[in-house]
């Protein structure tokens, strides 16, 4: 577990990100993936079904001993939790209601949280743009882990603390890099959440919220599905900033492993996204991919070329940034 990393810094390019050469190249070619740029029509239904589930979760746990609690936050409702944050990530992209409906969206996106027991909906989709359009931009991009990071969590040990930290590191790294001013959106997002999870409180007691927000919590660290945060972009190829993943779980996990393909053409649906990569096979049949989360994470921990410093990382000018 004491195996160094090898890497002292980012992998620095000096070219723009390939997603929108490739999203040009792809629509010439195939014309047909404009039919993709649509809503999915049963997406709302699977994700009330979710938060109806997780309701429902609660009103069983409030009498369970802790033991069990724990087990059924980290294997049934972390899962669903964090699926839920995927189905934000897909809401975020206007993919529910259609962009002419963009706060049917942002309201949609709150609904989805409410399981999740913290806002975090509004403030996802503040940042998530940037992390498209600057993908590996330094400051901009806050999905790229910090200089500090990099150079606190050099051996296997530690990598793994990092991967449980994760959650945290998430919330706090926008605040640190790139803050933003608080918008009335992320108010409303908060102060319908705090109702939410007061109404659990009132109604099945505090096991219920604890329930909730821990199994977020536990799903977003070690956790079979959170592979997804390593495989998207960390640099496990040489040269290869961003990878798909085609194993099982994207069936619980609203296709996010569909990495590649999300960035060539974010406005597709999740749903869709396997029906793009067999309409255009030769712009992804030879990239590098993956099968197994699992597998994924366990190369992070171990293997000394890859850590927080295995990101593609590129200079943008912030005047640029302005345009």
């Amino acid at each position: 577990m004491g195996t160094k990393v090898s890497r002292n810094d980012f992998e620095w390019v000096y070219t723009d990100q390939p997603h929108g050469d490739r999203r040009r190249a792809m629509l010439k070619k195939y014309p047909q993936i404009k039919k993709l740029f649509c809503i999915d029509a049963h997406f709302k239904y699977v994700v009330a079904a979710m938060v109806a589930a997780q309701v429902i979760a609660c009103y069983f746990v409030k009498d369970m001993s802790w033991p069990w609690i724990l087990a059924l936050a980290y294997f049934f409702g972390g899962t669903i939790n964090h699926s839920l944050t995927l189905a934000i990530h897909d809401i975020s992209h206007n993919t529910a209601y259609g962009y002419q409906h963009a706060k049917w969206n942002r309201y949609f996106g709150m609904f989805a949280n409410l399981p999740i027991g913290v806002p975090m909906s509004i403030s996802f989709k503040k940042y998530h743009i940037d992390h498209h359009r600057y993908l590996g931009g330094d400051v901009l991009d806050v999905d790229l882990p910090t200089p500090i990071e990099g150079y606190l969590f050099r051996n296997s040990f530690l990598k793994l603390i990092w991967l449980i930290l994760n959650p945290l590191f998430y919330v706090l790294r926008p605040l640190a890099v790139n803050p933003k001013p608080l918008t009335v959106l992320e108010l409303h997002n908060a102060v319908i959440q705090v109702i939410f999870d007061g109404l659990i409180m009132y109604f099945f007691g505090y096991k219920a919220v604890l329930y909730l927000v821990v199994g977020t919590l536990i799903s977003m660290g070690i956790h079979p599905i959170t592979g997804h945060f390593i495989s998207e972009h960390y640099m496990y190829t040489k040269g290869h900033e961003t990878y798909s993943y085609y194993g099982i779980l994207n069936l619980i996990t609203f296709n996010v492993g569909y990495h590649m393909e999300h960035h060539d053409f974010p406005a597709i649906p999740s749903s869709k996204l396997p029906l793009m990569k067999k309409i255009a096979p030769d712009f992804y049949d030879d990239l590098p991919s993956y099968t197994s989360w699992c597998k994924v994470l366990w190369d992070f921990v171990f293997d000394p070329a890859i850590g927080p410093f295995a990101r593609v990382r590129r200079e943008i000018e912030l005047e640029q940034s302005k345009m």
